[in-house]
């Protein structure tokens, strides 16, 4: 299963006026998690009438299993150039799976302030959740085996597609 540029701007049009009916003429400051996430709230952003804040996450350091998935190559460091103490925010990420990555962003954006509020947007959710996390925006639904992950490539242009997660042998 393959997402092309088109199919991907179908979807983002359709969270953008998802956010434009919730939010109105004031939309939320959008926080992207490094690196899709990240993608994905830019191009949210320019499909939205008035556009809003932007900042991005790098969560790393706030993963619950960074003791044994160590830390990636790429680190970049978090960009919030808004007050978070107050704020509404919608947090941006391209595959929402477990919810791990979502509760490692929500801890990260309280060590910047309390926010009003933090609502989700994400392009897909896939389930194979672990935590009680939902998206409130997003973009396609699907019901993926476990072995399966959707992965996104960007930034520009945004495609994605359907990934086989090899499985070990002691499994």
């Amino acid at each position: 299963m393959r997402w092309n540029e088109a199919e991907i701007e179908a979807r983002l049009a359709a969270m953008a006026e998802r956010v434009a009916a919730e939010y109105g003429e004031a939309p939320p400051a959008l926080v992207g998690i490094q690196s899709g996430g990240a993608w994905v709230a830019e191009a949210l952003n320019a499909r939205l009438a008035t556009a809003a804040p932007l900042g991005s996450l790098d969560v790393s350091f706030y993963r619950d299993d960074f003791d044994t998935r160590g830390l990636k190559r790429t680190v970049k460091p978090s960009d919030l150039p808004f007050e978070v103490d107050g704020a509404h925010l919608l947090l941006v990420d391209d595959v929402l799976m477990t919810g791990r990555t979502i509760r490692a962003a929500m801890n990260e954006l309280f060590d910047y302030g309390r926010p009003a509020s933090i609502r989700l947007a994400v392009l897909f959710d896939i389930g194979h959740r672990e935590l009680p996390i939902r998206p409130d925006i997003c973009g396609e639904t699907l019901a993926l085996p476990p072995h399966q992950r959707v992965e996104l490539r960007g930034p520009a242009p945004l495609v994605a597609e359907v990934i086989e997660i090899p499985v070990k042998a002691d499994e």
